[in-house]
């Protein structure tokens, strides 16, 4: 065991500074996003009047935008070879539309901030998965993608810590929260520019053609489309956290302590994912994203029959840990299946049809909560999960 940790220590140390440097800009920028978002579901339907189905509309637009904007940000990445670039751009749109959410008037106003937010997003994050790809040696991967996710999963459960204490201060002012997720999107901009560098020899040759070219497309290889289809088996099993905030204020959180569910399962979250990366490092990827499987169908388990606040709060807790055990394993998996002059291209394509099955899941999940209540959108979730279950040990052979 003291080994392990040992080696766990060391492989740290051996991570590029640039990698612990995009981590950082993570943190910031989902410190200052779940601000927001872990009371933009409360102030939709409390405060403006929203149903359940449009929070559900609302969320899938918005990650479903952010998906299809990353597979042109990934190819441009790849074509002009410039990562770093595309980040910054990405990066500073998001924090610009930060005083859209204090400002809003109304629904359609949210939407449009919320909207403009995610196209930030979908600017950066192909760039900059592709970037960490460039700058890690292979048998490093695991351990840096889940070092960059456990950073950003750090962010995430600050940034509902530090609202819970806003509230508190304001006595309950959401808005005043907004102006304050403000500062640390500040923050994450000034670190990529300063503290991210992008050397010229870890830069991959041009692709031959644009590669958003069905002849570009195809030296993806089949591995690589099997793992896009396995991630998007998992995004239909898991919808918008924001169905946990609101489960967990239906068996009785106060409004004010409902940012506690994201800090819950994103600690938990933080605390799996680089232990889960790092342990996929020569070894096997498969066996954690099994294991993660697992977990989402207990914690749909718990939370589909939920009537009191801790078995939501196992159920929030399983949530994180099947995060923390799939979704860093899945950018190491696409880093290591994809030509290194696509990988730019391959996040983007990745992160679209994952985008576009999170739509479908949390439209679905909306509905569902609307006509028969929770119950259902959580008991459709754990049956989702079963079939992806089923459909990864199919094909563990191919992509382990």
């Amino acid at each position: 065991m003291l080994d392990d940790a040992a080696t766990r220590f060391s492989r740290l140390r051996m991570i590029p500074q640039s990698v612990w440097a995009l981590g950082l800009v993570s943190l910031f920028m989902d410190f200052s996003s779940e601000m927001i978002h872990a009371l933009l579901p409360i102030y939709l339907v409390s405060a403006m009047g929203a149903t359940m189905a449009e929070v559900g509309v609302i969320e899938g637009i918005a990650e479903a935008t952010a998906s299809i904007v990353k597979i042109f940000s990934g190819a441009v990445s790849d074509w002009f070879r410039n990562r770093k670039l595309l980040a910054i751009l990405g990066y500073g749109l998001a924090a610009a539309t930060k005083p859209m959410f204090p400002l809003a008037p109304n629904v359609g106003w949210v939407t449009a901030a919320r909207f403009i937010d995610r196209v930030g997003k979908g600017i950066r994050g192909a760039p900059r998965d592709a970037l960490v790809a460039d700058v890690t040696p292979p048998p490093l991967r695991g351990a840096a993608f889940g070092l960059r996710q456990s950073l950003d999963t750090v962010g995430a459960f600050l940034g509902p810590a530090v609202a819970v204490l806003v509230m508190w201060a304001t006595v309950d002012d959401i808005r005043a929260v907004f102006w304050v997720a403000c500062i640390p999107a500040i923050l994450a901009v000034a670190v990529l520019a300063l503290g991210v560098s992008e050397p010229a020899e870890t830069r991959p040759a041009r692709p031959a053609r644009f590669p958003l070219q069905w002849e570009e497309l195809k030296r993806l290889g089949g591995a690589f489309w099997l793992v896009v289809a396995v991630s998007a088996a998992f995004s239909l099993a898991r919808f918008s956290e924001a169905f946990l905030i609101l489960k967990a204020q239906s068996v009785g959180l106060p409004d004010a302590l409902a940012p506690l569910t994201l800090v819950v399962m994103n600690i938990v979250y933080a605390a799996a994912a680089y232990p889960a990366g790092a342990f996929s490092d020569g070894r096997d990827r498969v066996t954690p994203l099994v294991a993660g499987l697992v977990m989402l169908i207990a914690a749909d388990a718990a939370l589909a029959f939920a009537q009191t606040q801790p078995l939501a709060w196992a159920g929030v807790g399983l949530w994180g840990l099947h995060m923390g055990l799939t979704q860093g394993l899945f950018a190491a998996l696409v880093a290591d299946a994809a030509p290194a002059g696509l990988r730019g291209t391959a996040f983007g394509v990745f992160n679209l049809t994952g985008g576009l099955a999170l739509l479908t899941a949390s439209f679905a999940a909306g509905k569902l909560w609307d006509l028969f209540g929770a119950w259902a959108t959580f008991a459709a979730g754990g049956i989702f999960a079963t079939l992806a279950l089923l459909a990864l040990l199919s094909i563990s052979s191919k992509i382990r």
